[in-house]
């Protein structure tokens, strides 16, 4: 069921760049420029909700500067929460355009991420709001760069930090051009997966993101910062490193039961899925199931992520 209300965001979509759902903040002092995105799929609406609070509480940087930008507007526009899948995007998904073939196409997604790119470009340290397809533990992914999973670890929120490469089907906004450059050391990038679309607490987890990736990129303090925006500490936190995605072949996938993710399966060996016909088996013990769903089942998309424990 989807309870996350739909944000009226007539006001913020306006933008203050000249270009729409981009704000841009300059402290006019030396620090870095962070970005947050939030709308790369049309029905993640708790990054929307996010951004929206940070422009109503008049959160301004002290120093460096803050980029908010909403980002796919035209599939937001079409959103609604009884058929939530079908605003994921419009032509194309956002989320796998990054690349310099990719974003010199004519799509709806390509148009609007040239206007984004400027932006991107500019910026030192990027937070990316996503939203799952099913009920899960928020999860907050860092790609396999060590810079980015020693900033999930300062951030210290959510328990679950997962190591991936990413998607076989385009490059992610977090991972274009400085942000997976390994040489770079000053780009970090980290993109939050909150919980299921249309649970309320994807807002909360959210904000709590945004409050301390700010701290993070020291361009507030902390008294700027609503303090109900901030989630408790986990007990600790277990970062999972992603060794292979499970790539649908056909439309011929199902699971061997309906997983809800972080599943852990002791043993090598056991069935996950059946893809066309044949077996898909944990590789390892103590394998963990990350995001499975089928409800954007297409040939060469990624329907579950296996992972085992990180070594630090």
């Amino acid at each position: 069921m989807f309870l996350l209300p739909t944000p009226d965001i007539s006001q913020e979509r306006i933008g203050n760049t000249g270009s729409p759902g981009i704000w841009f903040f300059d402290s006019g002092m030396p620090g870095r420029n962070l970005m947050i995105s939030a709308l790369i799929h049309g029905n993640e609406l708790c990054g929307a909700w996010a951004l929206k609070k940070v422009l109503e509480a008049g959160i301004k940087p002290r120093r460096g500067q803050l980029t908010l930008v909403f980002c796919n507007l035209a599939a937001f526009d079409s959103f609604n929460p009884e058929a939530h899948d079908k605003s994921r995007f419009v032509n194309e998904d956002m989320n796998r355009i990054w690349s310099a073939t990719r974003l010199q196409g004519t799509s709806q997604e390509s148009q609007r991420a040239q206007e984004i790119l400027p932006w991107l470009e500019r910026s030192d340290w990027l937070l990316d709001i996503h939203s799952m397809h099913e009920p899960s533990a928020p999860l907050l992914l860092t790609g396999l760069l060590p810079r980015n999973i020693q900033l999930a670890q300062t951030l210290g929120t959510p328990e679950h930090v997962i190591v991936d490469a990413g998607h076989k089907d385009g490059v992610r906004m977090r991972d274009y051009g400085r942000y997976g450059d390994a040489d770079d050391t000053d780009a970090r990038s980290l993109l939050i997966e909150c919980g299921f679309h249309g649970d309320p607490a994807s807002l909360d987890v959210a904000l709590d993101q945004v409050a301390r990736m700010m701290l993070a990129a020291d361009i507030v303090d902390k008294d700027d910062i609503p303090s109900e925006w901030f989630l408790p500490l986990p007990e600790q936190q277990r970062i999972l490193e992603v060794t292979q995605a499970v790539v649908a072949p056909s439309m011929d996938v199902k699971f061997s039961q309906e997983w809800q993710g972080l599943e852990r399966l002791a043993q090598a060996g056991e069935v996950i899925a059946w893809a066309d016909g044949q077996a898909v088996v944990t590789p390892y013990d103590n394998c963990t199931l990350i995001m499975p769903s089928l409800r954007q089942l297409l040939p060469g998309v990624t329907v579950v992520r296996l992972a085992r424990d990180y070594q630090l």
